[in-house]
C-alpha cells in the first residue's frame, strides 16, 4: 500500500465511527456556535488565539494517549516531526508522558 493511500485510509477510518461520519470539522463548528451563543452579544477579542490556546494541548495530549505514549507514532498522526512534538509537549507540560 503506497503511502498516499495509507494516508486516505487512515482519514477515512478516522471520520467514521459505527458507520456514522463524525467530521472533526462538524465538531469544531458547533462548539464555537456554542461559544458565540455563551457570549450574549459581547465581541470576542482576539479569538483565533483563544482557539489555538484551548485547542491545542488536549489535541497533543489525546493524540499521545491514542499513541500509548510512542511520540513517534504521536508525531506520524500529527503529521509533525518528533522535535516539534517534543518542544509542544514540553511546552503543555506533558513531556514527562
Amino acid at each position: 500500500m503506497t503511502a498516499k493511500k495509507k494516508a486516505r485510509t487512515r482519514e477515512a477510518i478516522v471520520a467514521r465511527v459505527n458507520g456514522r461520519e463524525l467530521p472533526l470539522r462538524n465538531h469544531a463548528e458547533r462548539a464555537l456556535s456554542d461559544y458565540f451563543t455563551s457570549l450574549n452579544g459581547h465581541r470576542p477579542a482576539r479569538l483565533y488565539d483563544l482557539v489555538l490556546r484551548e485547542i491545542e494541548e488536549p489535541l497533543f495530549r489525546v493524540v499521545l494517549d491514542y499513541a500509548h505514549g510512542n511520540q513517534s507514532r504521536a508525531a506520524d498522526i500529527l503529521g509533525i516531526n518528533r522535535g516539534t512534538l517534543r518542544k509542544k509537549l514540553k511546552q503543555f507540560g506533558l513531556a514527562g508522558s
